[in-house]
């Protein structure tokens, strides 16, 4: 799946020390086959199950996600430098998504009627189409998995796993939570794959799609072995969200909202909002509160996460791009308010940073800035604004900000993205469908859509 033949190192990494604390082999082609042979096989059965009935393990997923949520939580803190509350955050999260398909699941793949007028009656099934292929990333490594799994569970297909090569101890703290719901032997497994492998798995005619949520690159990658193969696939890739404030009655809140979002998980989202575009009026005010929530913090452990500190990056590699591309900026007439230290390694601190005056020669204008970076704009008007939040080959999400809702309204519906918000930073939730359009990718996941993609929707006819 790479350019170069290297395997993968699937390793323990502590972001906040970069002390590699274990190792993990990569699979051998016959684990991989076995794997395989695993989820097809469980596939033929799992899929003939009662849909209720599959409801009842998908419920008892969400179950031992949050019993063991503190659990869950400290390893992703370890492996990939999450602050702790953020990553049990994240495992109740998870709860929240099984539990929501395995509700709405039987509705949602319900046989939908169709309006004939030959006589005859007409539906169209939701059916499943097979083992499928998942490819997560590191930055939320419960939650994507959760998107992806849960409502392909309910609808009867089956998955093989491969986790990001940094988060090995997520990826198997997720498949034992699968076991210990109740799923069938293959209906969820985990494997430690080589890109090599992950080629062959795609390629494989017992696996009937693929699911990636990662870089542009990789997800160009896959699309391209997936279409060679005539599978289906989904992308979630990366984004540059806008994040437009149109007016504000106190520009010191606004940026506060702005700045909590920007720094979530350590500004590690792909939605998060990187590209904050600021009305003149009001961009005074909102940098030099950005500036305040930025200055004077420190490095400090994520699972103590002590009042004026911050957390590592998930690795010493992204934390040294992230201060590349701001350097690049800086030498090229940015301003950098505060922050923007990149510690001494071998950890993963890069101190939030706060940047204006970015313009289109540097990497910061079109690229996606991985980490904790305010990026403002100043711009004069509403057509100005617009312009500037749809110039970017990312098309993921989106929020509009204004006193007025309507005028926030008819700005956020000409955004080019695959989530629109008025007024808040995001709309969330298990029931919200999540995607983009342009090179953030394509397909849904979660919500009612999340049950639209690996389907097989075959219209079932009967004569008169």
């Amino acid at each position: 799946m790479s350019d170069t033949q290297t395997s993968p190192t699937y390793a323990i990494t502590n972001p906040a020390t970069g002390e590699v604390e274990k190792t993990f082999d990569p699979a051998t082609d016959e684990q991989v086959e076995a794997a395989m042979a695993a989820a097809h096989a469980a596939y033929t059965s799992w899929k003939d199950v009662p849909i209720e009935e599959r409801a009842k393990v998908v419920h008892r997923i969400a179950e031992l996600f949050v019993e063991r949520k503190d659990e869950l939580g400290a390893i992703a803190t370890r492996e990939m430098g999450k602050p702790l509350s953020e990553a049990v955050g994240e495992a109740e999260f998870c709860g929240e998504i099984f539990d929501y398909f395995a509700n709405e699941g039987p509705t949602l793949a319900a046989d939908q009627p169709i309006k004939t007028f030959s006589g005859g009656k007409a539906v169209v099934q939701k059916l499943p189409i097979g083992a499928l292929l998942g490819i997560m990333p590191w930055n939320y490594p419960f939650y994507q998995i959760a998107r992806f799994a849960a409502p392909n569970l309910m609808l009867g297909n089956t998955i093989i796993l491969k986790h990001a090569e940094s988060v090995p101890g997520s990826a198997l703290a997720v498949e034992q939570i699968m076991k210990d719901a109740g799923l069938p032997e293959g209906a969820y497994v985990n494997v430690f794959a080589t890109h090599e492998q992950i080629e062959t798995i795609i390629a494989d005619p017992r696996i009937a799609g693929v699911s990636l949520t990662g870089s542009e690159r990789a997800g160009a990658v896959v699309a391209s072995i997936a279409g060679k193969n005539l599978k289906k696939c989904v992308l979630e890739l990366g984004g540059s969200d806008p994040y437009v404030i149109l007016d504000t009655d106190d520009a010191k809140a606004a940026a506060d909202t702005a700045w909590e979002t920007r720094i979530s998980n350590t500004g590690q989202a792909c939605n998060s909002n990187k590209r904050m575009i600021v009305m003149d009026d009001v961009f005074d005010d909102f940098v030099a509160r950005l500036v305040e929530q930025a200055k004077d913090l420190r490095p400090g452990d994520p699972a103590a996460e002590e009042e004026g500190t911050f957390a590592p990056l998930s690795s010493r590699k992204a934390a040294e791009t992230l201060a590349e591309q701001v350097k690049d900026a800086v030498d090229k007439g940015a301003t950098l308010h505060a922050g923007g230290v990149l510690g001494d390694g071998p950890a993963a601190y890069y101190s939030p940073a706060v940047l204006t005056g970015i313009t289109k020669e540097m990497r910061a204008y079109r690229e996606e800035l991985f980490g904790p970076v305010a990026v403002v704009y100043k711009v004069t008007g509403d057509e100005e604004a617009l312009e500037l939040a749809n110039d970017t080959q990312y098309g993921l999400g989106g929020a509009v900000f204004s006193k007025d809702p309507e005028r926030a309204r008819k700005i956020a519906e000409r955004l080019e993205v695959g989530m629109s918000n008025v007024n808040t930073p995001a709309g969330e939730g298990a029931e919200v469908p999540f995607g983009g359009v342009k090179r953030s990718g394509f397909g849904r996941e979660l919500g009612p859509l999340g049950m639209d993609e690996f389907v097989n929707k075959r219209m079932f006819y009967v004569a008169d």
